[in-house]
């Protein structure tokens, strides 16, 4: 199975972009990984609609074809680790090979990609910046696949 993670812009704080590098290489033992930086095409001064509009475009442009659609939105479905390890378990039993997890930028996901994502996932009730989502993300991931693996995981 592979991860693709569709973020939107670089990660700016280096600390956040050095733990995501840190965990997309563990979690690289497990399946293959792929962080695909997209370019923002809206400007500074655009409405929020209107970014939010431009991010989905984005994000839906690149996940095309049979690729699952798992979209990160704080109103989404939350699980345990265990219950998040059970999942991927089911995606390999029906045969998924590529699951793309799409990240919304600062002003979070337009409602088109949740309408059109296979599983609006939550990370937390709490709210979290988009850059530390996708270090959350990618760690959690890990866990679920080491969960998996049968291996202990305590940090």
């Amino acid at each position: 199975m592979k991860f693709v993670f569709l973020f939107l812009g670089k990660t700016r704080e280096r600390y956040l972009d050095q733990g995501i590098q840190d965990y997309a290489g563990r979690l690289g033992r497990f399946v293959q990984t792929e962080i695909v930086v997209l370019k923002e095409k809206h400007n500074r001064n655009s409405a929020a609609d209107v970014v939010k509009r431009c991010d989905a475009d984005l994000l839906l442009e690149r996940c095309q074809g049979q690729a699952l659609k798992v979209a990160l939105d704080p109103g989404g479905r939350d699980f345990t680790s265990e219950e998040l390890a059970a999942l991927f378990s089911a995606w390999e039993d029906r045969g998924v090979q590529t699951v793309n997890f799409l990240l919304g930028g600062h002003l979070g996901l337009h409602e088109r990609v949740r309408q059109q994502a296979d599983l609006v996932l939550s990370l937390s009730r709490l709210t979290f910046t988009h850059e530390m989502s996708r270090l959350i993300l990618l760690e959690q991931l890990y866990r679920g696949c080491m969960i998996n693996a049968g291996r202990n995981y305590h940090n």
